[in-house]
């Protein structure tokens, strides 16, 4: 855990103390259930109930001896006992506490997440409501291609995040899955309406047939659900980052008062916020390959897996909670230029008008062939203009583009100046937001 990358709400879920709180809710919930099944006397099951403790620092004592860490956890708790402590543990091996722990650990934590992605849906929703129809250039190859709004470019990120939601409330379904079925998962020392009252007690369902640990092939159905987030959440701050280049400049992430861009120069104002974003997305996606290999553990169990976990669990998740609230910051607070991107989408001199006009000559009699050739010569000499520096308008703010299509004679033969001018209109390419938004924000 990076303090640096951490917010507290994630970050306590997977302290030490955390982890050993989570055994103990297991352990207790056991007790109260051998309790209703009658096996061990009601008044032990109250105290240890009641007053069933632990101690970090004392854990970490005795682990330095035993060198077993839920050994060490069951001799503290039973310090904070009496006589009541034999049927602490009772009939349960290390891996019904610890994994059982765990999945409570993971519950609660995709529940934090499952809330970020609403808070961050939320802000994208609003922000492409707000620029709905903010004309803007679409880009294929990171070359200019055809009108369309910022707000559509949101509109596709709040979408994708809905898939995404869809997916965390079913790895919520995969993952939060408990057990109390013993060494080999036989069930030979505990029935199994024991697993089924206890999990009732922590709100988890049953591993339908577990052996000795939780199936890890969920585990990984979680870490490859967040690695699919995280990729998704540094596709919008790739796409920020672009923006705010200084060739395109059409969106920048918010520069605070007394922000600092560069120790040697002065004016810059970088796009920090989202690059980290993209490092993070990096470190999530690496967790993604130990949780699928842990899958293949030897027999009934091993511990192979019980290192990388220590490592990729936590890290994963908190990790994933601060990308998430720092998305959201950067969506929320976005600085946009509605200027700038219209600069831009007038900078090939009415280029992106071409396949209207390509598309128009078929209905007038042209071949596909004939029509693509006739569109793509002039928009070639457009190009050759550009690249020699000439303006993309002429004196008369007329794109060069259109001037071009207005002198082709061969052209002309299908298509009238009027047909032709109809061709450069911005509003051809929005007639059509209102319906894709109805679709996307339902």
């Amino acid at each position: 855990m990076i303090d640096r990358y951490s917010r507290e709400e994630m970050r306590k879920n997977w302290t030490q103390h955390a982890r050993y709180a989570a055994w103990l809710k297991v352990e207790k919930a056991a007790v109260k259930a051998w309790a209703k099944l009658g096996k061990i006397p009601q008044d032990d099951a109250d105290k240890i109930v009641k007053n069933a403790t632990f101690s970090v620092e004392r854990i970490e004592e005795i682990e330095a001896i035993t060198k077993h860490d839920l050994i060490a956890f069951n001799t503290s708790v039973s310090e904070s006992l009496g006589d009541e402590s034999r049927w602490f543990h009772y009939g349960m091996t290390s891996s019904d506490a610890v994994d059982t722990g765990v999945a409570l650990q993971m519950r609660d934590s995709l529940t934090i997440v499952i809330d970020d992605v609403k808070i961050l849906m939320e802000s994208i929703k609003k922000r492409a409501q707000e620029h709905k129809m903010t004309l803007m250039v679409g880009r294929s190859h990171g070359i200019h291609g055809e009108p369309i709004t910022f707000g559509l470019t949101l509109a596709v990120w709040y979408d994708e995040m809905a898939r995404h939601l869809v997916n965390l409330d079913q790895t919520m379904d995969v993952i939060a899955v408990g057990q109390i079925s013993g060494a080999m998962g036989n069930f030979a020392h505990a029935p199994l309406e024991l697993e089924e009252l206890a999990m009732a007690e922590l709100g988890l369902k049953p591993e339908p047939c577990s052996n000795q640990v939780i199936h890890r092939d969920r585990y990984a159905r979680l870490a490859t659900t967040l690695a699919l987030l995280a990729s998704s959440v540094e596709k919008f701050a790739v796409q920020v980052r672009h923006l705010q280049r200084t060739e395109v400049y059409e969106a920048e992430e918010f520069f605070a008062k007394g922000q600092k861009g560069s120790s040697a120069m002065p004016h810059k104002r970088n796009p920090i916020l989202t690059e980290n974003i993209t490092g993070l997305a990096r470190m999530i996606r690496a967790y993604a390959a130990p949780a699928m290999e842990n899958v293949a553990l030897w027999h009934e169990r091993d511990i192979s897996h019980s290192s990388t976990e220590r490592f990729w669990l936590p890290d994963a998740f908190i990790t994933m909670d601060f990308m998430l609230h720092r998305m959201n910051s950067v969506i929320a607070n976005l600085t946009v230029f509605p200027e700038n991107m219209m600069k831009n989408l007038n900078l090939t001199g009415g280029l992106v008008f071409s396949q209207r006009v390509l598309l128009e000559l078929p209905l007038q009699g042209v071949s596909r062939e004939d029509a693509y050739r006739i569109v793509q010569r002039n928009a070639m000499k457009v190009w050759e203009e550009i690249q020699k520096g000439k303006a993309s308008t002429d004196e008369n703010g007329e794109s060069l583009y259109l001037n071009h299509l207005l002198e082709d004679d061969e052209l002309r033969e299908s298509l009238s100046e009027k047909q032709i001018r109809e061709c450069f209109n911005f509003d051809y390419y929005t007639k059509n937001v209102d319906a894709i938004f109805n679709r996307v924000f339902k």
